[in-house]
């Protein structure tokens, strides 16, 4: 097959054996890359039951056939593994270089097993793979590794993936990280990878062409697509100000998390403070000069999209490094109005200490903006915070405590287990403040004002990601109305045809969120980006998803497929969770959605109503064709997804 490099990589760290595996094609065209083929190895090679610090846990890093094409969001890798934070099933997306060097150095995926007895790194180079001591590295922030390990090779076009000191010291929710700035964030991949005392996989290929079953098409792809760049408004404005663009918009329609969930809303002089223009004018690299357009954007392999963002300021005479990139809005949200704090500088350093020490900024974010609000309430004391005196809006004692927490010290032990642990150890009811679903802590969406994306959040196999499904606001009648030729075109291409008002919770309204998962799911397993791709705002459309994966790999997939490869993908997140024993009894939502009603500004006095979510849920998995009373796939529809191993493996 064109597109994959046919061979996966084995990595025992107990032995120290390395073993290159050549499967078959049937395997390729089954589970198509990416998250499904990583959870094909996740499922065949830990045992139920299994400790995820434990040498049993596999950890795999899976690419797709897209991988390295010359063509906008393709380099993606999937990370996973059972999660430390969840006990669930794990699953981590990052784009970057890493991707597509590894492609080029003739991997389409590593399985790694077993714990090293010292920390080493893995180095492969041109297709040859070998361990190497890391005992030097062990304890070093990520700016620091890339820079020892380019002097070490002596080649400054390594590209790294790497644990930071935060995974070495197992914090739960640890990300694995890239180019020191790109995150495996969710479900604490870090962690792993941290136990299993492996330090960093670096990789440098050889020629840079993948090979390809019809380079004129993808050709004629990338011209028609690269214009959207600047033509496409809603391209336009990802490209300009990341994902952070849409700060003050969510603040607009009290969808914004302020003071841990309490708030939709973060007032417009504070929100304008943490928005969009205040970094793109001031704190991305080049903004003294104008020049940040071409200084302060960054991009993945190949893409013309260049969203990330690139920062050049300090705070309090701390300088913000353009090597840690720069927040996203998930990471202004939850260090900024979450925790009640309005400077933007505060909140990009922040940004900073996560990527250096390798956490997830959405975990490590609302886990302060928890420990605040239990400090506000006088569950803690300075006692327990060693002086800290934490307070909305205190972006000192934030930064202090998050310090502390990454680096497992003081109260900051505590929460480094994650907010939904940190409560159990805390009591006195700061189980009431806790803001997560599965034990992994709400994005900066809000299903009290995105109810169907409640749904989503409680029912994903890995817990609560913003990433998963479309929107609410995508499927109403005014944005199908107002957009015939791009996001009616493209929910159409998947089925979807009757939109339905924003705030509704109706049969249809889950089906467009399970439609739209099965999409999301598709684009996790062909490792695409969701910014790029999508059946909404995005670039490009599931159809032309498909023409891309075919004029790469000869697969002659139609949309219809490429579906069925996300429904695949999702029961197989499901079945390994079931495997686990874990049921419809942990698709939850926190509290606060149904007790604490928002606090003030235009969602003021929103909930979420128990009996409509468990109606909801009921819909979902009669829609799914999972059994109503476990929330599990049945034999029956795992054979039909050609998944029966698996109904064997989870005893269905």
């Amino acid at each position: 097959m064109f597109g994959f490099a046919g061979k996966i990589l084995h990595v025992d760290l107990t032995t120290g054996t390395l073993d290159i595996e050549e499967p078959p094609e049937e395997r390729y065209r089954t589970y198509l890359g990416g998250s499904a083929l990583g959870l094909y190895y996740l499922l065949k090679n830990t045992p139920a039951g299994a400790d995820p610090y434990g040498p049993e846990n596999t950890l795999a890093f899976m690419l797709s056939g897209t991988t390295g094409a010359p063509v906008a969001g393709q380099s993606r890798c999937t990370v996973v593994a059972k999660s430390p934070l969840t006990g669930a099933v794990g699953d981590s997306q990052a784009g970057g270089f890493w991707p597509a060097e590894l492609k080029f150095a003739g991997f389409d995926g590593i399985v790694v097993r077993g714990t090293s007895p010292r920390p080493v790194y893995l180095w492969i180079k041109e297709g040859k793979p070998e361990l190497r001591d890391a005992s030097h590295l062990w304890g070093k922030p990520t700016t620091e590794v890339d820079e020892i390990l380019q002097g070490e090779l002596d080649d400054r076009r390594i590209e790294v993936v790497q644990v930071g000191p935060a995974g070495e010291k197992k914090v739960r929710f640890a990300a694995i990280i890239s180019m020191a700035n790109r995150a495996h964030g969710r479900t604490g991949m870090g962690a792993v990878m941290g136990s299993k005392m492996l330090k960093a996989i670096v990789v440098r290929g050889g020629k840079k062409k993948l090979p390809m079953a019809d380079p004129d098409a993808l050709r004629a792809i990338v011209k028609r697509s690269i214009p959207l760049v600047r033509d496409d408004e809603d391209v336009w404005e990802l490209a300009k100000y990341g994902t952070m663009g849409i700060t003050e918009s969510q603040s607009a329609v009290g969808g914004l998390p302020t003071r841990n969930y309490l708030s939709g809303s973060f007032g417009f002089d504070k929100a304008k403070k943490i928005g969009a223009d205040v970094y793109f004018d001031e704190i991305l690299r080049g903004a003294a000069t104008g020049d940040q357009l071409k200084q302060g954007r960054d991009t993945c392999y190949s893409c013309a999209v260049r969203c990330k963002r690139v920062v050049e300021a300090e705070w309090q005479e701390k300088a913000l490094n353009p090597e840690s990139g720069g927040p996203e809005y998930e990471t202004v949200a939850m260090f900024g109005s979450d925790c009640g704090i309005d400077d933007p500088y505060a909140i990009a350093y922040a940004s900073q200490l996560c990527n250096e020490y390798g956490v997830d900024t959405i975990s490590a974010g609302a886990t302060m903006a928890f420990a605040i609000e239990c400090f506000e309430k006088g569950l803690i004391t300075t006692a327990d915070t060693g002086g800290i005196e934490l307070a909305w809006g205190n972006a000192d004692a934030m930064i202090a405590m998050l310090e502390a927490t990454l680096k497992r010290e003081g109260f900051g032990d505590i929460l480094a287990e994650g907010s939904a642990a940190a409560a159990v150890s805390i009591g006195s009811g700061a189980e009431d403040f806790v803001v997560t679903s599965k034990n992994q802590e709400l994005p900066a969406h809000m299903p009290r004002v995105k109810p169907t994306l409640g749904v989503i959040y409680a029912v994903n196999p890995f817990g609560a990601d913003h990433q998963s499904s479309e929107h609410d606001g995508m499927y109403t009648p005014e944005t199908i109305e107002e957009s015939p030729d791009k996001y009616q075109k493209r929910m159409a291409e998947i089925g979807l045809t009757n939109p339905q008002p924003e705030d509704a919770l109706n049969e249809e309204k889950i089906r467009y969120a399970l439609v739209t998962q099965y999409a999301y799911s598709a684009m996790d397993t062909a490792d695409v980006c969701q910014f790029v791709y999508g059946p909404g705002w995005e670039m490009l459309g599931m159809a032309d998803l498909t023409d891309v994966i075919n004029a790469v790999t000869g697969m002659g997939i139609t949309v219809d497929d490429l579906m069925t490869y996300g429904q695949r993908r999702l029961n197989l997140l499901r079945a390994f969770n079931a495997r686990e024993g874990i049921t419809r009894e942990r698709d939850t939502l926190p509290k606060r959605l149904y007790e604490d009603p928002i606090e003030d500004g235009p969602s003021r006095g929103r909930t979420l109503d128990r009996d409509t979510i468990t109606d909801a849920l009921d819909t979902y998995y009669r829609l799914a064709g999972w059994e109503p009373e476990t929330g599990n796939p049945p034999r029956t529809l795992l054979e039909d997804l050609d998944l029966a191993w698996v109904a064997d493996e989870i005893g269905v």
